[in-house]
């Protein structure tokens, strides 16, 4: 079998898959966080913590729960690696730094997953369940209560109530995440994936050494770092690791964690406002956005002109033999399409354009189709800005889902959307400055500008992958890619909250002849127009001068 075959194959089989789920779990998802019964479970946890379920929140309070929890889990998270060595199942493994310590925690916490660090070396196996996975589950779960405030926003009228952040967080844990994550780890077990407390498992090495392989409890996260879009490795190699990613079966199953939640997301939103079709246009946008990547990266691999693959008669270095370039190319789209950052080979090995294309997808502010939460709440901003720009092309007060797009409507929209150029482009700038930073590159030229500017796209849209080149370990990039880490979610998060607020506040306006409709082609093509166009002013000339110089040279 062809490699082009292989991997059409496989990419039929996700697009089925997640067609099948797509209206059950989309409904589920409506109905978990619009239901007024609390589990007995869910009781238990208000009662100790002190929260009253059935008390709802404004805006500014909503958001000061979810900065405060953050703030929060930074610190302990914080703690836990600092205070490794007295820790059970740390096998012997140091305190981490400071600098890595605070670089991690921020990194977990806002579900970019960042790795600055080797894990087979630096993290003891309670450090990486009781702190690394349980942010894995909390972080994706704010982003997923962000999401579902802003959709009350659209469905409520002429209130101030967003609905209860602890109760949002503790339903998607519970009752989403939690769940579904037990189930796919037994999954991933079945497929060959290591579950193990041991360190290691010692072997002889080929010159007759002694070695040894590093074992760890690599299922249970795995599921959970794909299924809540949040890459973050428990080895090095990440899913290109023969213990987290051994077949091409287990590819297919992570691709779809990926992707399940952000895609019937769509559907929840759609049930959520009373029109699926309003979900389907958003679903539309989306696919049509990774597709199109998806497309650049195949074919610019597959036909890559760089003298290497001329020579080898592929493109297949960074790439695992069992993967191809079928499948990693499908990875590496669906990787950085959402806010996920696992990665089932090295993004710097990719050809010009076929880097271009990963980078492209977090450029777009990565919500094709985004991350658990941040996707959804991601393309409805910049279905605001469209709906704006075509309220000023024909003179008439935008509106939708009958809400009037004012002033405090748009500039919260605008807020949201430039948080992440602000940081890509004053990072990197800043860091193109700083006289270390060429010898922390392993390209010069055109390649060398493109790491720099995926490593802070990377660590704005908290995706958490990287272009393997940039040797990230300096105080400089440590702390920068922390800013950049909580910056890129955490402004966004408040203004859409403010967003969401606003927008309940306001009375429901019915629609007349002059309303644009927002469940067909039209809108959707101008949707994505507004994606593209505000990528390609914000972008261009950084790309011009990186990934798309490359490609020409």
């Amino acid at each position: 079998m062809s490699d082009t075959t292989a991997g059409l194959i496989q990419l039929g089989l996700l697009l089925a898959a997640l067609a099948a789920v797509y209206k059950p779990l989309g409904d589920y998802l409506a109905r978990v966080f619009s239901t007024e019964k609390h589990l007995k479970l869910e009781k238990g946890l208000y009662r100790l913590f002190r929260v009253n379920p059935d008390s709802e929140q404004r805006w500014p309070t909503y958001a000061a729960g979810v900065l405060g929890f953050s703030f929060v889990s930074v610190v302990l998270l914080y703690l836990l690696q600092r205070l490794q060595p007295l820790l059970p199942w740390n096998l012997g493994r140091g305190s981490v730094s400071p600098a890595v310590a605070f670089n991690t925690a921020v990194s977990f916490v806002t579900n970019t997953n960042w790795q600055s660090y080797v894990p087979e070396t630096t993290m003891g196996h309670f450090v990486q369940m009781a702190g690394l996975t349980v942010q894995n589950f909390l972080s994706a779960a704010v982003g997923l209560a962000v999401a579902i405030a802003v959709t009350r926003g659209f469905v409520r009228a002429k209130t101030d109530r967003l609905g209860n952040f602890w109760v949002d967080l503790t339903r998607g844990t519970v009752r989403v995440l939690l769940p579904m994550a037990f189930v796919f780890a037994l999954v991933l077990v079945a497929l060959g994936v290591v579950q193990s407390l041991k360190a290691g498992v010692a072997v002889t090495n080929p010159d007759g050494s002694p070695g040894t392989i590093a074992l760890a409890p690599a299922a249970s996260q795995e599921a959970i770092k794909e299924l809540g879009t949040n890459g973050g490795g428990i080895f090095n190699a990440n899913s290109a690791h023969p213990f987290e990613n051994p077949t091409a079966w287990s590819n297919l199953v992570q691709l779809f964690l990926i992707l399940v939640i952000p895609v019937s997301l769509t559907r929840a939103f759609g049930k959520l406002v009373g029109n699926t079709r309003q979900g389907y246009v958003l679903l539309s946008v989306m696919g049509l956005l990774w597709a199109a990547s998806l497309a650049l990266i195949w074919f610019s691999e597959a036909k890559a002109n760089n003298p290497a693959a001329l020579a080898a008669g592929a493109s297949m270095e960074g790439k695992e033999q069992r993967f191809g370039i079928g499948l990693t190319s499908i990875f590496a789209d669906t990787t950085t399409g959402t806010s996920t950052g696992a990665v089932n080979g090295a993004h710097d090995s990719l050809s010009g354009l076929g880097g271009g294309g990963p980078l492209l997808n977090m450029l777009y502010g990565e919500i094709s189709p985004g991350g658990v939460g941040t996707g959804l709440y991601g393309i409805l901003v910049l279905a605001i800005i469209a709906m704006f720009l075509a309220g000023l092309m024909v003179g008439r007060t935008p509106e939708y889902l009958g809400k009037k797009l004012g002033k405090r409507e748009v500039t919260c929209a605008a807020i949201a959307m430039l948080a992440m150029p602000t940081v890509v482009l004053l990072g990197s700038g800043i860091a193109l400055l700083l006289p270390g930073t060429a010898g922390a590159l392993g390209n010069t030229g055109a390649h060398g500008l493109s790491e720099i500017l995926y490593a802070y796209a990377s660590t704005g849209n908290n995706n958490g992958s990287a272009f393997g080149g940039l040797t990230a370990t300096s105080d400089w990039f440590q702390s920068s890619f922390a800013v950049a880490m909580a910056f890129g979610r955490f402004v966004p998060i408040v203004a859409v909250l403010c967003l969401a607020g606003s927008l309940a506040a306001q009375r429901k306006v019915p629609e007349t002849a002059g309303t644009l409709p927002t469940t067909g082609p039209l809108f959707a093509t101008l949707l994505t127009g507004t994606v593209v166009l505000v990528a390609a002013l914000t972008f261009i000339p950084a790309l011009a001068l990186g990934p798309i110089a490359e490609a020409l040279a």
